[in-house]
């Protein structure tokens, strides 16, 4: 990747590419925002024409993007990501993924043996990793130690009674549930603090309540509370930690979603640069996948 001004592309035209990605890639200092690939013609137009730059569609115009970047950045459904996201390692491509990678573990592995084979870099975009709210404290808590338990729970309204959200008309959302969608951001906080997962227990309650029950390699245990279908009064999301220190409480400002996607553009651009793998680089994704898929399997 040239450090000059390396060039980066965009696949995915929906609400969060408009809301997070794309104002993040045209801000960056460091990057040349080309190009937007939908699989709708005029959603890639618009957003293109928001930001003065190209609109691809179709096969040639995933081709043609690819070949005009040095980087890539995904906004799509996990399960159309992940063989693009491979497509785009083997033309070269450093990968800048929403998570999960795929919500299937042979997905997720076909990805990271791409990125792997071809030698680029790649970058996982878990939000609490990255947020300048957040991403600090999970580092502090895996630094300090010494923790017996935690327990997460993530409750959105997203299907609630009168939520109205724009991301509740997403398919795959409303088919894999809050285990696919916030559970990953709860296992990218817990697993640098306590550890790989060993063990999951997992149990689902109508409409979409999933109870995971972890055990660490590090011998913590931590429980966590999934959903995307938790009435509007009663939503939420929190960790809390407990351990030889005392506690400690995830805070809850997160921060400005386009300033913490810059932030993993910046991880991107350190991770081509040194050749060193980020942390929550696509075979971390591909163990988020395999802790979800077997929490499935259970339910």
């Amino acid at each position: 990747m040239s450090m000059s001004k390396p060039r980066i592309g965009l696949l995915g035209t929906g609400p969060w590419a408009a809301r997070a990605h794309a104002p993040a890639l045209a801000a960056h200092p460091g990057l040349e925002f080309r190009g937007v690939w939908g699989r709708r013609p005029e959603a890639a137009a618009a957003l293109a024409a928001a930001h003065d730059i190209t609109a691809h569609s179709g096969e040639a115009g995933l081709d043609a993007l690819f070949a005009e970047c040095d980087a890539v950045a995904f906004a799509l459904p996990p399960d159309v990501q992940a063989p693009l996201a491979a497509r785009a390692a083997a033309a070269g491509c450093h990968l800048l993924m929403d998570k999960p990678v795929a919500t299937t573990v042979a997905g997720a592995r076909e990805v990271a043996d791409a990125a792997a084979s071809a030698g680029v870099a790649s970058v996982v975009f878990c939000t609490l990793r990255f947020a300048a709210g957040t991403a600090g404290w999970v580092g502090e808590q895996a630094a300090r130690g010494g923790w017996f338990s935690a327990h997460a729970y993530w409750l959105g309204a997203l299907y609630g009674r009168g939520a109205g959200s724009p991301y509740a008309d997403s398919p795959w959302r409303r088919e894999k549930g809050g285990l696919w969608d916030v559970g990953p951001h709860a296992l990218s906080a817990l697993i640098p603090v306590l550890g790989d997962v060993t063990g999951v227990t997992a149990v689902r309650t109508e409409p979409d309540l999933t109870h995971l029950v972890l055990r660490h390699v590090s011998g913590a245990a931590s429980s966590v509370a999934l959903s995307l279908s938790a009435p509007k009064a009663g939503a939420g999301t929190g960790l809390e930690l407990r351990g030889e220190h005392g506690t400690a409480v995830l805070p809850e400002n997160w921060g400005h979603p386009v300033e913490s996607f810059g932030a993993a553009l910046d991880a991107l651009l350190e991770a081509a640069r040194t050749g060193q793998p980020h942390d929550c680089d696509v075979r971390f994704g591909l163990r988020l996948t395999e802790i979800l898929a077997e929490a499935e399997a259970q339910i």
